[in-house]
C-alpha cells in the first residue's frame, strides 16, 4: 500500500485527489495539508511514501516545503503536481530535490501512474515539461561527456532506455530482469557518471 501525503491550498482538490487515490486498491491517502508549514509537519507524523504538492501556497510556498521536508527526511518523495509548468517553478522545484512534476491537467492515469512511480524510485514528468528539460540541454550546447569507462553491457543496455525515458518497470520488462536489479544498475550508473539524480543521468545519457 502506497501511504500519500496530499497538499493544496484548494480543499476542492484535495477533495478530488483523495477520491481518485481511495479508489485504487494499492493507494491510501493518510493525510491532507493547505500550506507548506503543515506538510512539513505532517510529513514527519505520518511519514508517507509519496508527498503529492502543489507549488503556490499562502505561508509557506511548495518549494519551500519540500527542502524543509527533504532536510528531515532525505528518502522522502515529492511529487510536485502543480498548474504552473514555466521554468521559474519547475527548476527551483527540482533543485529543491522534487523526483518528479506533473501538470494539473494531466490525465487521471497519469497522475495514479506518476504516483505510483514516485514511490518505486522513479522520476515522472509531464511529456510537456520533459521536453521542455531536453529542449534546455540540448540549446545549452554542453559538450559530450568523455565516454565512461568501467559500464558492463547491462549497464548501458539499462543507461540507453533510461534516455529514453523509460520507468524501472518497463526497462525490467525490456530486459527480461527483475526492478530490484534494474534500481541497482541505475544507483551504479549515477555514480559512474556523477549524475545527482535520474534526470541528469538521462540528459548524460542523450548526449553521450
Amino acid at each position: 500500500m502506497i501511504r500519500i501525503l496530499l497538499v493544496d491550498d484548494q480543499p476542492l482538490i484535495r477533495a478530488g485527489l483523495r477520491m481518485l487515490c481511495d479508489a485504487e486498491a494499492d493507494l491510501t491517502v493518510v493525510g491532507e495539508a493547505g500550506n507548506g508549514r503543515d506538510a512539513v509537519a505532517l510529513a514527519a507524523r505520518l511519514a508517507p511514501d509519496v508527498i503529492v504538492m502543489d507549488l503556490r501556497m499562502p505561508g509557506v510556498d511548495g518549494i519551500t516545503a519540500t527542502g524543509r521536508i527533504l532536510a528531515e527526511r532525505p528518502g522522502s518523495r515529492v511529487l510536485v503536481l502543480t498548474t504552473f509548468g514555466d521554468d521559474d517553478h519547475l527548476y527551483p522545484a527540482l533543485t529543491a530535490g522534487a523526483c518528479g512534476f506533473l501538470l494539473k491537467d494531466a490525465p487521471p492515469p497519469e497522475l495514479l501512474d506518476g504516483i505510483r512511480r514516485a514511490a518505486s524510485g522513479d522520476s515522472p514528468f509531464s511529456q510537456e515539461v520533459l521536453q521542455r528539460l531536453v529542449r534546455r540541454a540540448v540549446a545549452a550546447r554542453v559538450e559530450p561527456p568523455r565516454p565512461v569507462s568501467g559500464l558492463t553491457a547491462r549497464e548501458r543496455d539499462v543507461l540507453e532506455l533510461v534516455a529514453e525515458g523509460m520507468s524501472n518497470t518497463e526497462i525490467a520488462d525490456s530486459l527480461h530482469i527483475g526492478v530490484t536489479t534494474v534500481k541497482t544498475h541505475i544507483t551504479s550508473l549515477m555514480t559512474k557518471t556523477g549524475s545527482p539524480n535520474r534526470v541528469r543521468l538521462a540528459l548524460f545519457a542523450r548526449r553521450a
